[in-house]
């Protein structure tokens, strides 16, 4: 039998990096060819979990939490759309762009994971707030998108209203935060090991290398 290996990522949905990083992760899986020995799975983290429903803009967001300057958030911009642009990901930033509570998304892509379309779920959202300019804490724009991907718009819409699932993802929030993760992407291999930030495709190939050698 074939040596697997489990890989979380610790993410949320409003993170540039994590796409940027998962893109590079996927590329050194694919061309290690090593599909069929990787478990993913996507954990939650919430950049702003006390964010309101109204969200804030982002440019005022990215000032008061980093100090960052105009200049330096066009810049910031320009970086990360070139980023993006290389591992063939499209970020339309504009101008009245939001920061947004995404809570909701991460219900929604735990009830993904049961029903084996988590990444798939993912995917459609980094590209719902990069590529499309949609607003991933909307209900509405989150049902719209699972049910693009083929999953059941009741049964989903049921996980938005119950507080049950709501607990459920701030307890795996907690689980993760308690390992000492305060960044995000974080890639945890075989929960072990860890890697942070959008690291390079050989970043990647070298570990899982390392872990498939063991005995």
């Amino acid at each position: 039998m074939s040596k697997k290996i489990q890989l979380d990522i610790v993410s949320d949905v409003v993170c540039p990096w994590c796409i940027i990083g998962y893109k590079n992760l996927q590329k050194a899986i694919d061309e290690l060819g090593v599909q069929e020995q990787i478990e993913l799975q996507w954990q939650p983290f919430e950049l702003n979990p006390n964010m309101p429903t109204e969200g804030q803009n982002l440019r005022e967001h990215v000032a008061e939490k980093y100090g960052s300057s105009l200049e330096e958030s066009n810049q910031a911009r320009i970086n990360i759309a070139q980023r993006g642009a290389e591992v063939d990901f499209t970020f339309n930033f504009f101008e009245e762009m939001k920061i947004v509570n995404t809570r909701d998304a991460h219900v929604l892509l735990e009830y993904a994971h049961e029903k084996g379309k988590q990444t798939e779920f993912k995917l459609a959202l980094f590209s719902a707030a990069f590529t499309d300019q949609k607003d991933v804490s909307n209900r509405e724009t989150l049902l719209d998108e699972i049910a693009k991907i083929g999953l059941n718009n009741e049964e989903a819409s049921a996980r938005l209203t119950s507080s049950e699932y709501t607990n459920q993802v701030v307890e795996h929030e907690r689980y993760w935060q308690g390992l000492g993760i305060s960044a995000v992407p974080t890639v945890v291999f075989n929960r072990q090991s860890a890697l942070s930030g959008a690291q390079p495709v050989e970043a990647y190939k070298q570990v899982i290398t390392e872990l498939l050698a063991e005995g």
